[in-house]
């Protein structure tokens, strides 16, 4: 049966018994100086916790401390644990394992976006899944995405009517969107817009995706239900969105690290109200963590000037309230669940202590292992099989044009003007064969790409927007080495040269997502991103490359499972090819 409360009757008694001394709290922080937004000023209490949950703030101390750990937090200063509320936890990183990371430095709440538990795994498995992950410390809660954000075959039924409607009556889920698709509810969908007032029905909130939209566009999504849209740009694009009703999350990632630009520009329009703003990373790629998740952008946002309690208010009270679990998350406050951070300084976000529902995930600066350990395959996530080959024959290439990188996510048509049909391409140029398959080997695009790499021999990824397989190279029969490693690993990014693979990184789940921990992930990267430029990528992020090729959220022109598809004209110009 699913528990209908976060609590049962038994353990809320059990909380108002410690209250009376019955019951000893679990940990008791002492003089704690604390941020209390209420007061929006630091003030000094003692902090009762039984398991999971604050049970009192205040200046009384327990009559009963048996069984509980007393910790004096004399010096130290407590904030309330860290809210990313825009995280794309599959970015070859897996939620679990980003969880465990981003805990370490006091981020001890996410909200994920459930695109690839929506392609990858049936309604059942993904509910199991998200069930699964809650008995861990770092709380998870969910968005509901209305479209695969490419063109993908039977969309009708990963996107269906009561599919959608399940992910938006789960407890987990508290918004929809992001809403990639807004085009297409401009256009007249009417199922888009239904879905979210499904959305608001359930007193949800509903995410936008506007880059570049324009005041009227604003204004019209916000009449449909959009509540917050994180692709503000620039200071004026912030304003704009303010004026309109947005919430606004200021954006800090690996392909738009935005914010010490978009907090000068919001300064020089004399905005000084905070309330209105939450922050992400929305979804970067491993390496652009190593420096933390969102104590870096609390630092960041001191740093430029913003007061040190709004700024931590930012990413803590500020999503709580937005989201309305404010009496769970966001403060530290009786009541709430027990997410602390204890800081050395104020002006040092990155905690050398965390609590994640009442359990130490960092001690005095040290890891502590609390998370309970994944059954990748009970879950549905194994390794990828494939049974079926790919050869020279697969290698035919006569487009008339091809794709060119503008940077590392935008991509425009080309004119070829070189002969494609020779073994292997000239270093003398940037141009590479480009292909996507099918993962089950039904069918296959290509075409070639111009702007990722002048010497690359042969590159293999299972890491795509939709798990299908993506080659890129200069020498097909590198490309097929390639092919055959990745297929051999169950799945990965691998290079091959000369037939031999020169890098590689395991994606073991799925094809999608590595099961190491993130700090291991992050040096198979940077590595792989160092392999990468000696080859001529030049720009920021190559996973992003990779993740992006199908993606028709973005301009102008995009290789999908229907073909090769031009955004703005919403066409496919040549289909995929039946093998």
């Amino acid at each position: 049966m699913e528990q209908r409360y976060r609590w049962k009757n038994k353990q809320l008694r059990d909380h108002a018994a410690v209250l009376d001394g019955t019951l000893s709290p679990t940990v008791l922080l002492k003089n704690a100086t604390y941020l209390n937004q209420t007061f929006r000023k630091w003030m000094t209490a003692n902090i009762w916790i039984y398991n999971d949950r604050i049970v009192y703030v205040g200046e009384n101390l327990p009559e009963n401390t048996k069984q509980c750990e007393i910790v004096d937090c004399t010096g130290m200063k407590l904030v309330p644990g860290y809210i990313e509320p825009h995280a794309h936890p599959f970015q070859l990183y897996n939620p679990h394992s980003f969880a465990a990371y981003a805990s370490q430095t006091g981020t001890t709440t996410l909200i994920n976006d459930n695109m690839v538990l929506a392609l990858q795994l049936g309604k059942k498995k993904a509910f199991s899944f998200i069930n699964e992950l809650n008995d861990n410390p770092v709380t998870m809660y969910w968005w509901c995405r209305f479209d695969a954000q490419t063109e993908i075959q039977h969309e009708e039924e990963v996107f269906s009517n009561s599919n959608v409607r399940a992910w938006l009556e789960h407890e987990n889920v508290v918004q929809g969107g992001e809403l990639t698709c807004w085009p297409k509810l401009m256009n007249g969908d009417d199922m888009i817009l239904h879905w979210m007032q499904e959305t608001k029905r359930h007193h949800k909130k509903i995410e936008g995706h506007f880059p570049g939209a324009s005041e009227k566009t604003l204004a019209k999504m916000m009449l449909f239900g959009a509540d917050c849209d994180h692709e503000a740009m620039t200071g004026e694009e912030v304003r704009r969105r303010l004026m309109q009703g947005y919430m606004v999350s200021l954006r800090h990632s690996s392909i738009r690290p935005d914010l010490p630009k978009l907090l000068d520009e919001i300064h020089e329009l004399d905005i000084a109200v905070y309330d209105r703003f939450m922050m992400t990373t929305d979804g970067s790629s491993t390496a652009f963590y190593e420096n933390g998740v969102m104590d870096e952008l609390i630092r960041i946002s001191i740093e430029k000037g913003v007061p040190v309690i709004d700024a931590y208010n930012m990413a803590t009270v500020n999503v709580a309230r937005y989201y309305n679990f404010e009496h769970l998350h966001g403060n530290i406050a009786t009541g709430r669940i027990a997410n602390i951070n204890i800081l050395s300084d104020e002006m040092n976000p990155t905690p050398v202590s965390v609590l994640a529902k009442g359990q130490w995930v960092k001690r005095d600066g040290e890891a502590i292992h609390a998370a309970k350990e994944m059954d990748w395959s009970e879950m549905g996530f194994e390794p990828l099989k494939m049974d079926w080959d790919l050869t020279l024959d697969d290698m035919q290439f006569s487009m008339p044009f091809g794709i060119k990188m503008e940077n590392s996510v935008i991509t425009k048509p080309y004119s070829i003007s070189i002969d494609v049909s020779a073994e292997e391409l000239s270093s003398k140029h940037d141009e590479c064969f480009f292909m996507l398959i099918d993962r089950n080997g039904q069918w296959r695009i290509n075409t070639m790409l111009k702007g990722f790499a002048t010497e690359l021999q042969g590159l293999a990824s299972s890491f795509s927007n939709t798990g299908d397989i993506i080659l890129i190279g200069k020498n097909k029969q590198d490309m097929i080495a390639a092919f055959d490693r990745m297929k051999e690993l169950g799945g990965g990014i691998v290079a091959c040269e000369k037939g031999v693979p020169v890098k590689e990184i395991p994606l073991r789940l799925q094809g999608i997502m590595s099961s190491h921990p993130v700090t291991e992930l992050m040096a198979e990267e940077k590595k792989l991103l160092e392999f990468l430029k000696e080859k001529g990528y030049k720009f920021a992020d190559p996973i992003y490359s990779l993740l992006f090729f199908s993606s028709t959220h973005l301009p102008y022109i995009r290789i999908t499972q229907e073909g090769i598809y031009d955004v703005m004209k919403k066409t496919v110009l040549f289909p995929t090819i039946m093998r």
